[in-house]
């Protein structure tokens, strides 16, 4: 198994702090948030450490569906930087959000998810020039986010060759259980726990989503991609590792 986790945990420290925790817990990868406040990140840097990456690209404030075409193209230049450092450290792969539908787009529903497609195809390109990987990752039941459904994601992922991160608290938030959580188009997973009511990102083994028959579901497939450990702090990566060591 690939395991890592990400830097989404030490947001309120510096890189390094998060990046040496990461190490010094025996991890093989660190996923970059490639945001505020790490926007800037130095290759010098990551190359210090014996670990190997993969990148989420900016979703604050970053909408690829945005009807406001000058506003999309600030999100697409935005993510396409994020494929750019992961071209430039050969990371695994560059995780993006589909989009969001705010509320006066609503009478726009179709046009949202048509401009959505359209960006995702243009970084999904982009991607493939560079031979990077390009995910797009699954959404949560908050209102205004969109490709909640990961059927209709994944149906879409296949038709244009593209592939899928799948976030395990995302998919639990929305209703779906354990055993429909195997998709072809997953090349990269997002592991956290929550009892689904809330998008809580707890340490894996502290809310109520059967964690042993994903994993093991996909470990019988050959799933050759990263878990990514994405939760709050660094006691809850510590407790994760120590969860997967147990069970897997």
């Amino acid at each position: 198994m690939k395991i890592g986790a990400s830097t989404l945990a030490g947001l309120q420290e510096n890189l390094e702090d998060i990046l040496d925790f990461i190490e010094n817990l025996g991890l093989e990868y660190a996923e970059l948030v490639h945001q505020f406040p790490y926007e800037n990140i130095s290759e010098d840097l990551l190359e210090s450490y014996n670990l190997k990456y993969s990148i989420h690209s900016p979703f604050m404030d970053v909408n690829i569906a945005s009807l406001q075409e000058k506003s999309r193209l600030n999100a697409i230049n935005q993510i396409k930087n994020s494929i750019d450092l992961a071209n430039s450290i050969d990371a695994e792969c560059v995780v993006v959000h589909p989009g969001l539908m705010p509320f006066l787009a609503r009478p726009f529903e179709d046009r949202v998810y048509a401009t959505a497609n359209e960006s995702i195809i243009e970084l999904g390109n982009y991607g493939k020039d560079l031979g990077v990987c390009v995910t797009i990752e699954n959404m949560p039941t908050f209102e205004g986010m969109i490709y909640q459904d990961m059927v209709e994601l994944d149906k879409f992922l296949c038709k244009n060759e593209m592939f899928m991160t799948l976030d395990i608290g995302h998919a639990n938030h929305v209703g779906y259980p354990a055993e429909e959580m195997y998709f072809d188009s997953i090349k990269h997973i997002h592991a956290h726990d929550n009892y689904g009511d809330d998008d809580s990102h707890l340490a894996l083994g502290e809310g109520s989503i059967d964690l042993k028959h994903i994993i093991n579901t996909f470990e019988s497939k050959n799933y050759d991609g990263i878990y990514i450990i994405e939760v709050n702090d660094e006691d809850s990566i510590k407790k994760s590792y120590e969860y997967i060591k147990k069970n897997f």
